[in-house]
């Protein structure tokens, strides 16, 4: 048995499909599993990180966990808590899906939001593998509704640049590392093939939909009254603007060859991404 904490999520839901679909037997942690549209194989149990006893439930019987805990600037005990459960009911493998960055003092307080939990890992004498990958393509698809009203989008970034990785990806190495020798004690800094500004995006998948997709940049103060009004927290809000100016002043502007090493081909690229998800953002 395989458990995926973090089931219904961007990864997670791809780690989840990828395993049915190797033949794995599989348990997913959500929060509402009637609305998780999980295949039916998969056995659904109902937690969450935060809830200690149905994260210690979820490890029964489990011999590989995918392990995703950290949701804020608050939750370091709870993915703490994680690794802990894991190792107490006897799991043997964890993979912990973690963040580009973790540790640079830069990036002030979100660097440190993976990193207790990192520690957790190291020390839990498991076999473990953590992956840090940079800014998510589907990321984007957070200016879908803007297309669809035929207004600019908000760019939070400005013209930082990053190593745009395709969730894919990700879930690729998080299934071969829980199901594969050979990557236990290993750290990957995942990213894509090149390094792209959020205009660069915007260009690619302006041809692809064939349609301009405009942005307008947003001042920090805008920033952070945006981030609040989705429901974040203040300190959550600002630990974003800090990785914000981090990515604005060329902080993430790092591509690695971790995928192509682990997976023995080349990264998708953010096109690639954009091709297969064009759908999403609505018609013209």
């Amino acid at each position: 048995m395989i458990l995926v904490t973090g089931a219904t999520g961007t990864i997670g839901s791809e780690v989840v499909r990828q395993l049915v679909a190797r033949g794995e037997k599989v348990r997913a942690l959500s929060r509402d599993p009637a609305k998780a549209q999980l295949p039916p194989e998969v056995e659904s149990m109902r937690g969450h990180p935060r809830d200690r006893a149905s994260v210690e439930a979820a490890m029964a019987g489990v011999r590989a966990a995918f392990l995703v805990g950290v949701f804020g600037p608050d939750d370091a005990e709870h993915d703490r808590g994680l690794v802990e459960a894991a190792r107490a009911a006897g799991v043997r493998r964890i993979v912990k899906l973690s963040a580009i960055g973790t540790g640079d003092p830069r990036l002030g307080v979100f660097g440190t939001w993976h990193l207790h939990g990192e520690e957790s890992v190291r020390a839990s004498g498991l076999e473990w593998t953590v992956l840090r990958p940079s800014a998510f393509a589907s990321n984007t698809l957070t200016w879908a509704q803007a297309l669809r009203e035929g207004i600019p989008a908000p760019n939070m970034m400005g013209d930082g640049r990053q190593g745009v990785v395709d969730p894919r990806d990700i879930a690729d190495i998080a299934v071969t590392a829980l199901l594969e020798p050979g990557h236990s004690g290993r750290t990957y800094t995942l990213t894509g093939s090149e390094t792209l500004s959020a205009r660069e995006q915007a260009a690619v998948l302006g041809e692809i939909l064939g349609r301009p997709v405009e942005l307008r940049d947003l001042t920090p103060e805008q920033r952070r009254e945006q981030l609040l009004t989705t429901g974040l927290s203040e300190s959550y809000a600002d630990g974003l603007l800090v990785t914000a100016r981090f990515i604005q002043d060329g902080g993430n502007d790092v591509v690695t060859d971790d995928v192509r090493q682990v997976l023995g081909r080349p990264a998708r690229t953010y096109r690639e991404w954009a091709e297969d998800h064009k759908g999403e953002f609505g018609e013209a």
